[in-house]
């Protein structure tokens, strides 16, 4: 039994970050059902590309909604709200991932549903929150990055600012929700009551700059761009040169920069006072990158990933096809086939979660709309009915 094939989940929900959190719990066995408008084309995120199934439907789309359902439903119309509120009376959650001002317009908050479901739980995901100045304000992963000092702290020194490559805040936000959830399902469990919970990308990506904050909050250290996306206090902890590449070495504990001496055959360097703790280290940077880019330079990265292996922290820098066609993540269920009933075989990152003795599912990402009839006849609504409810543009 996945843990979590008791929780139904209603997500009001589109592109990236809500996706991103409902995906988990999808994942780990929770009915979650997608409303979606029927009459713009439903999630926005159905439409992005670039790279498409051969069946039209977008790879970005089935990335962020394996294993959930859809139903379609126009939330601004009264008569929806009356099937929203049959369908709250039977679930756990509301999720909304809408700006901060539309979760209250369409009635999606505890006070509107409470009545309904006291049990409840209603969980927002938003830009900057559901009140303050900003509430009505839209905002995306990139901006929230620059704004709280992510560019600042990317890149080259003396080069242009530079984002991440991909977008954590989106990602992390909606592992922030998958949480509020679960933390608000358990109180609602034990008691009866539902609650509000809300997350944003503002101060989700503001929370992650965590230990650079305490820094400077406490002491004024304004952190700063380092070459070779060095730590700013743990030497060795940066990109270094090879025969032929780059390669990455991380070592963290003081155990490890005498390992990495023995390694290199550079044994007399563990007994130099210059290096012999992270404080010293970090005072001579640029000479021990140096000495290990020469070092480092009299083997390929492939010869010292093999010789570092499990004794030294290292990585080698990949491209994103060397890293999905990685062994360790090709020969390890670390990617999930699906089976699409118009498309054939396509493949997906596995959630990361590993549960034992229960399998994932792998549901592709459900067609505009797939469950409305059969979520609305749970719910008791007869064929006429919906039909009604289709003629009349709310499903």
């Amino acid at each position: 039994m996945l843990p979590l094939e008791s929780l139904r989940v209603i997500a009001v929900e589109q592109y990236g970050a809500g996706p991103f959190g409902t995906l988990f719990l999808a994942d780990l066995g929770a009915e979650v059902i997608k409303i979606e408008n029927p009459h713009d084309g439903g999630d926005m995120a159905r439409s992005v590309g670039p790279d498409y199934l051969d069946n039209g439907e977008s790879l970005f789309f089935h990335a962020f909604n394996r294993n959930k359902k859809s139903v379609t439903l126009d939330l601004s119309k009264d008569t929806a709200q009356e099937v929203l509120h049959d369908l709250v009376a039977r679930s756990d959650v509301l999720c909304s991932n809408l700006r901060g001002d539309v979760p209250g317009k369409l009635g999606l908050t505890y006070e509107h549903l409470k009545e309904h479901n006291p049990a409840i739980v209603c969980a927002h995901l938003s830009a900057y929150g559901r009140t303050g100045a900003r509430a009505d304000w839209p905002g995306y992963d990139y901006l929230m990055q620059a704004e709280v000092g992510y560019l600042s702290l990317t890149g080259e020194p003396g080069g242009p600012p530079g984002r991440f490559g991909l977008s954590v805040v989106d990602f992390m936000t909606g592992l922030a929700l998958a949480y509020a959830v679960l933390a608000g399902v358990t109180a609602a469990r034990a008691s009866g009551i539902g609650q509000e919970l809300d997350v944003s990308l503002f101060d989700v990506a503001l929370s992650n700059t965590n230990y650079l904050a305490a820094w400077y909050l406490n002491t004024g250290r304004q952190p700063t761009r380092l070459p070779r996306s060095a730590h700013p206090s743990l030497v060795p902890c940066q990109l270094y040169k090879t025969k032929d590449d780059w390669i990455f070495l991380m070592c963290n504990k003081e155990k490890f920069w005498p390992l990495l001496c023995d390694v290199l055959g550079k044994t007399e360097w563990k007994c130099d006072s210059r290096f012999s703790t992270f404080k010293e280290r970090l005072v001579h940077r640029d000479l021990i990158t140096d000495l290990l880019d020469e070092a480092l330079s009299a083997g390929t990265s492939v010869e010292w990933l093999d010789r570092f292996a499990g004794t030294v922290p290292a990585a080698p820098v990949n491209s994103i096809d060397q890293a999905l066609e990685n062994p360790f993540v090709t020969e390890t269920g670390r990617l999930q086939t699906l089976e699409h009933p118009q498309h054939g075989a396509y493949r997906l990152i596995a959630n990361p979660i590993r549960t034992a003795g229960a399998e994932t599912p792998a549901v592709p990402a459900p067609v505009l709309g797939e469950h409305t009839d059969a979520i609305l006849a749970e719910l008791g609504y007869s064929p006429e009915r919906i039909e009604a409810l289709r003629a009349a543009g709310i499903v």
